[in-house]
């Protein structure tokens, strides 16, 4: 993961189509094409787990129906607790196979229609349930070929946040991909003084729907906030230079072209 930061290779978020969607032919047909040409672009596509609860397509599924290629450096999927052990299990065993390398692992946003792992479910005692901090320990010891990587919310109180950091961790993360930042954060700061070593990728938000930013970072922001996803992505580079971004809700006929190659541009320019 260090080696994307060095290259200026962004994550890229694309979400899966939702399995209840009323045109998913012409839903499969535009992930196969988001997911092209993020691989054509050099970067890093950053699939999701069921976002918000919603049940969708898995990433691994529709890598192999829409018969896409996996360059290994080139995908993150998001495996979440909300899957049956079976389920998870045949997940990992493809992804393997396939030659998926990273995963990020969270705990995830449930509702009714999906399964929860339980502690059982991964031979656990001594906990009611089962968060990333055991997921990551259960693939770090059945699945080692994965490199792992842990979430961090810097809108959550530091101490606890931290707690759960080191826990991750201990249990297997490698790299942290934090919440949204639109903003100089001073909990990111420490975070990047902590853990000098650890490859950190900010997440950027790239829509101006900031009600749905909101809802991610779990406090109300001013829908009349000024607010330029493009200027701000450029700050994050300036303000954080040595870590990644990951680039969520990008817009790819709006935005893609004009984000396309801006890092590495920066850094030619000698601006980070």
């Amino acid at each position: 993961m260090r080696e994307h930061i060095q290259k200026c290779i962004y994550h890229v978020e694309i979400l899966p189509p939702k399995q209840d969607s009323d045109k998913l032919d012409a839903d499969l047909q535009v992930f196969a094409e988001k997911f092209n040409r993020v691989m054509d672009s050099g970067y890093c596509a950053g699939i999701t787990d069921n976002t918000m609860g919603l049940l969708a397509f898995q990433g691994h599924e529709l890598i192999e129906h829409l018969g896409l290629s996996v360059l290994p450096e080139q995908v993150i999927l998001h495996v979440n607790t909300f899957h049956s052990k079976r389920d998870l299990d045949a997940m990992l065993t493809q992804c393997t196979q396939m030659g998926i390398k990273y995963l990020l692992i969270i705990s995830g946003d449930g509702s009714a229609r999906l399964p929860k792992l339980s502690p059982g479910d991964l031979s656990i005692t001594g906990t009611a349930s089962v968060t990333s901090v055991e997921l990551l320990a259960y693939i770090r010891e059945n699945y080692p070929n994965f490199i792992t990587g842990a979430a961090f919310n810097p809108y959550e109180p530091a101490e606890e946040e931290f707690a759960k950091l080191e826990r991750k961790l201990a249990a297997g993360a490698t790299f942290i991909v934090s919440q949204p930042i639109i903003e100089r954060s001073a909990i990111m700061n420490e975070l990047l003084e902590k853990y000098p070593d650890v490859p950190v990728i900010l997440e950027a938000w790239m829509s101006k729907k900031l009600h749905l930013l909101s809802d991610a970072v779990g406090y109300i922001i001013s829908e009349n906030t000024d607010f330029d996803p493009l200027a701000v992505l450029e700050d994050l580079h300036r303000w954080y230079p040595q870590c990644g971004m990951y680039l969520s809700l990008l817009g790819f006929k709006t935005q893609y072209h004009l984000v396309d190659g801006l890092w590495a541009r920066l850094v030619k320019e000698g601006a980070l």
